[in-house]
């Protein structure tokens, strides 16, 4: 990387939303957070009413709901694709193997767009929903606010494909999870700040088995993982079966939003195997894991920044697309 490692410890920020103006270099076909201020003035206090009551129900939805903006992002853009359901035209991206059995809150996002379908009918997007909801999710439990720009309006189509090969996975090595982020036009700190989501939620014995018995394929547990920690790992998530067993990925403070996620890969208590590369594969990295470990408030600006930053990835906007009726389905849906 080029930038210095000074300027990715300080705050390298863009404002948000001159960052968000220019993603067609044509600030008109831009996102913006009052995008919606005069067609649907209540659509933000809707999304959040209803994302509380959600979060309030069961608090792992808050970090379901993050998840849901970003493998929406990372294929195809920011475009609500993750949404469609299988149909003689499409073929869902909740069968691919980053979100089957895995991926949830869709019935969340469609009770928000029944809600705002009654207040503003065809008016406020899917894709933009799930970047309201991550927002309002984040903050629910603890963690930074930040203004959203809207916008987006939703795809024609999903990327199965795009699915299974673009979304960073937990066994993939650093480098590749830099390249996946590098190909959407995010970089180091975005890779870092937003690997510090999983400061929430639940991660499955599936992503992690291989840390716990065949990291290397000697027989043998990953060494960068805590003795102590990995033996407690091993009662709820064995050599085979067990493959939904769920696990907090931050085990010290699972529902709440802080930087606890970076101090535990400090002592080797990272859950999944992407999570501890971050400290053991690269002096860049590492750094910043540091950092945030040290100083919260650096990680919620980093981390809101890189929000902002993932929520920009080719979002459609003018008249791509459309503002789906119902988000599981086109417009056209026969």
């Amino acid at each position: 990387m080029a930038t210095s490692m000074g300027c990715l410890l300080m705050l390298c920020l863009v404002s948000p939303i001159l960052l968000a103006s220019t993603v067609h270099g044509n600030p008109w076909y831009g996102l913006f957070p009052q995008f919606y201020d005069h067609s649907c003035p209540k659509a933000k206090e809707i999304v959040q009413s209803i994302v509380a009551q959600a979060v309030a129900r069961e608090t792992r939805m808050a970090a379901s709901l993050v998840r849901l903006h970003f493998h929406d992002c990372f294929v195809k853009g920011c475009d609500a694709s993750v949404l469609l359901d299988n149909s003689t035209t499409i073929i869902s991206e909740k069968g691919s193997n980053p979100n089957m059995n895995s991926l949830r809150g869709f019935e969340v996002v469609d009770e928000i767009k029944a809600a705002l379908e009654a207040t503003c009918p065809g008016t406020v997007s899917c894709a933009d929903i799930l970047a309201l909801a991550a927002r309002d999710s984040t903050v629910l439990v603890g963690g930074p606010y930040w203004d959203v720009p809207l916008g987006r309006r939703d795809s024609l189509g999903a990327s199965i494909q795009g699915s299974n090969n673009d979304i960073p996975a937990p066994n993939n090595t650093l480098p590749t999870i830099i390249t996946k982020f590098k190909r959407q036009g995010l970089n180091i700190v975005d890779v870092v700040a937003l690997s510090g989501s999983h400061t929430i939620g639940m991660s499955r014995c599936t992503s992690f088995r291989q840390r716990l018995y065949n990291q290397t394929g000697n027989g043998m547990a990953d060494s960068t993982l805590d003795v102590s920690y990995a033996a407690q790992l091993r009662q709820g998530c064995p050599r085979s079966g067990g493959d939904n067993n769920l696990f907090p990925l931050d085990f010290v403070s699972p529902a709440k939003f802080d930087n606890f996620y970076f101090k535990n890969l400090l002592v080797g208590k990272g859950l999944l195997s992407s999570d501890e590369v971050l400290l053991t594969k690269s002096a860049e990295t590492a750094a910043l894991v540091k950092a945030y470990a040290d100083d919260v408030n650096l990680f919620f600006q980093h981390f809101a920044q890189s929000m902002v930053n993932m929520g920009n990835i080719s979002p459609l906007t003018g008249l791509q697309g459309e503002i789906r009726k119902n988000c599981r389905r086109l417009n056209n849906y026969h």
